[in-house]
């Protein structure tokens, strides 16, 4: 994997790179480097073309796998997470699956994006007590030894040590986890070297990759793993939040979340230490030079309707993903508004 950050030099080295490491993954004769290569490669319709030959192959070739396996002894492993998303997968066919599909609901993005859909929820839609909770090492998290193949890019940014891991059930472009520092096993909670360093970074990655942006849910914010990562990604096209005719823009279009837009990197941090003492959970989208703080209510305090299945910082920046593909079609702005008004404080 490359350990530079030349990575990060142009948003066409970023591509090459996030294109060869998924190749790279489907030489694998395993069931979870295939699902995140799927899930990747479905989330753009160029990567799908280019990649599904493959993985129909690699498809088969574990489809007969795992049948043999049946066959032979009658059993397979219990509580397998990648093996019950292959399964959801077997059962519906290969064939059948869409690439991500994308339209507008107002000014809220819809997404149709029918693998997310089988990923294991983990922590992100428990109820949880408060917005903090130390590191488990027992738990899932990122240094385990399965995670180390799922690697994007590791090595220094902006002094520290990182690493970009690929998100497995992508559902913004370029999506990556970026976990700084991750041998020290920093739990789901910013502090202020954190804060500077993702402030930072978003402003330094801006340089050479125009709409890049970090996004970060807190424990108890639909944030799925407790070991602190931000999800980095780049798009063409800003998110709704950022929408100038908000008025926490400077417009006057009311958003339906209580949202704080802020400029200075000190300030962003003094709000948050405040919602930190206060113990209010909160999700933070940073931009270059730029933050949004979206304090909310926490998890598992209210109702997600089935349509959307969590919410987290994507949906409170005014997109959703869903599965069903008449809900796609059919999603109003008023619905969207409506879960967003619903998480807020």
């Amino acid at each position: 994997m490359p350990t530079t950050d030349d990575v990060f030099a142009s948003p066409d080295r970023l591509r090459h790179a996030f294109e060869k490491g998924l190749g790279r993954l489907l030489e694998r004769d395993t069931l979870g480097p295939f699902i995140l290569a799927t899930a990747n490669a479905s989330f753009e319709p160029e990567l799908w073309n280019s990649l599904r030959p493959a993985l129909e192959e690699r498809f088969e070739e574990l489809s007969t796998k795992y049948r043999a396996r049946l066959l032979g002894n009658g059993t397979i492993p219990d509580g397998d997470e990648d093996l019950t998303v292959f399964l959801k997968l077997a059962f519906l066919g290969f064939n059948s699956l869409e690439p991500t599909r994308f339209r507008q609901a107002g000014p809220w993005e819809v997404q149709f994006n029918p693998l997310r859909a089988f990923r294991p929820q983990r922590m992100s839609t428990q109820s949880v007590d408060g917005i903090r909770k130390p590191f488990n090492p027992d738990g899932f998290h990122f240094n385990k030894p399965f995670m180390e193949k799922e690697i994007l890019w590791e090595g220094i940014l902006g002094g520290s040590e990182a690493a970009l891991y690929y998100n497995k059930y992508p559902f913004v472009d370029r999506h990556g986890l970026l976990v700084p520092e991750r041998h020290q096993q920093h739990p789901q909670f910013l502090t202020p070297a954190l804060h500077d360093f993702a402030w930072k970074q978003a402003a330094r990655l801006g340089e050479t990759l125009p709409g890049v942006g970090l996004g970060y849910n807190a424990y108890g914010a639909g944030a799925s793993v407790n070991h602190l990562h931000l999800q980095l990604f780049v798009r063409d096209t800003p998110l709704p939040v950022a929408d100038p005719h908000f008025v926490h823009n400077g417009g006057s279009e009311p958003y339906p979340a209580h949202c704080i837009a802020l400029d200075d990197a000190e300030e962003t941090w003094e709000r948050i230490d405040a919602l930190h003492r206060a113990d209010i959970a909160y999700n933070l989208l940073y931009l270059p030079g730029r933050a949004y703080l979206l304090p909310r209510r926490i998890q598992g305090s209210f109702t997600v309707p089935d349509w959307c299945g969590t919410c987290a910082w994507y949906e409170m920046a005014g997109g959703v993903v869903t599965s069903n593909r008449e809900l796609f079609d059919t999603l109003t702005f008023s619905d969207i508004a409506g879960l967003i008004r619903e998480a807020t404080i």
